[in-house]
């Protein structure tokens, strides 16, 4: 059985392997695997790491056929495919760091402990988008989540909800809790250069808690509860909610103890049938878009100073307010990686 060869590059054109280089360099920083890339157009990946590394140190000009000359490259492209695979398939707390994020300063030194090449965090995050990587926020998933049954969710359960639901003529809904202290702060502030500021929290802490719940379609419910909430708490949301629908609702939360109270199972069969619950995957919360509810409300809501409950509850309910005039907000938290399944 004969091998099939590689193809040679070097036999086309000197126009065709110009735009070939930038061709192939523009789709990895578009997100596209380098080796993905060799692989469908049957090319050396070395090939294509020495062409990353042209475009880096001297952008789309050095893939032509005549590239501009400058300083010597600092990184090859051996070393520069080492650090893909390394951030692609490591997590640094594999490589002896102590954090889970690959952060520019945390690159900075994997290169130069590994190749001794000083770079400064600029020259690093253009090697890093140059190789096709972005900074992103990260999802985090509790460590006891079970990824085979968060898999059957997304292909069996929830397909069997969305089919039951056609078929019943019911709306689908997500829905969740949370609460939101006065002391809440997330972001940055300003302070004097070089000394990194302390924020104190106070002993005259108030807060409320707010109940949602969203649709595929758009539609946003809420309601906001001052003192913790309980299964009776949620029976009263559970009524507001079927208020003046008439459709059956089909209610997706995750297993909090006060979902499934025996008191939730009473007005439940008091409801007939109106709303029925069913249950995420335990330790999954990136799966309910209803989440995405409350980052958006408490971004807007650390923004403003509060002096009161009556003002942080005014505050809350102006923003869970604004975000109910805005469907296409609502539609576009089913369209997040992690909640594309229930689009």
């Amino acid at each position: 059985m004969k091998c099939k060869r590689r193809t040679d590059n070097r036999s086309l054109d000197k126009k065709a392997q110009e735009a070939l280089r930038i061709r192939v360099v523009r789709q990895v920083r578009e997100g596209v695997s380098p080796e993905q890339l060799a692989k469908t157009l049957d090319i050396n990946p070395r090939t294509i790491y020495r062409w990353i590394e042209r475009f880096h140190y001297g952008g789309e000009e050095a893939l032509r056929n005549k590239p501009k000359t400058g300083r010597p490259p600092k990184l090859t492209a051996a070393q520069m495919a080492w650090i893909a695979h390394t951030v692609r398939d490591k997590n640094p707390q594999q490589m002896s760091f102590p954090f889970a994020l690959w952060t520019l300063g945390m690159i900075r030194e994997l290169i130069r402990w590994k190749f001794g090449v000083r770079l400064s965090e600029v020259s690093v995050g253009r090697v890093m988008r140059a190789l096709g990587f972005t900074p992103q926020r990260p999802l985090h998933r509790a460590y006891q989540q079970n990824p085979a049954l968060v898999e059957k969710w997304r292909e069996e359960e929830y397909p069997k909800i969305r089919k039951r639901a056609r078929k019943e003529n019911a709306l689908i809904f997500f829905a969740d809790e949370s609460g939101i202290r006065s002391d809440y702060h997330k972001g940055h502030t300003w302070a004097e250069a070089g000394r990194t500021p302390v924020v104190k929290a106070t002993g005259k802490r108030f807060s409320v808690n707010m109940l949602s719940a969203v649709s595929p379609r758009g539609e946003f419910r809420f309601m906001v509860h001052e003192g913790t909430v309980t299964a009776e708490v949620f029976c009263t949301f559970l009524r507001r909610l079927a208020a003046g629908v008439e459709q059956k609702i089909f209610l997706i939360v995750d297993r909090h103890a006060i979902h499934r109270a025996k008191r939730v199972r009473e007005l439940l069969e008091e409801m007939d049938g109106k709303i029925t619950l069913f249950f995420l995957p335990p330790y999954s919360p990136e799966l309910n878009p209803d989440e995405l509810v409350w980052s958006q409300v408490k971004r807007r809501v650390a923004r403003e100073l509060m002096q009161s409950k009556e003002d942080l509850k005014a505050r809350v309910l102006s923003a869970l307010r604004s975000l109910q005039r805005m469907p296409d907000k609502i539609r576009g938290f089913f369209l997040a990686p992690s909640c594309r399944y229930a689009a």
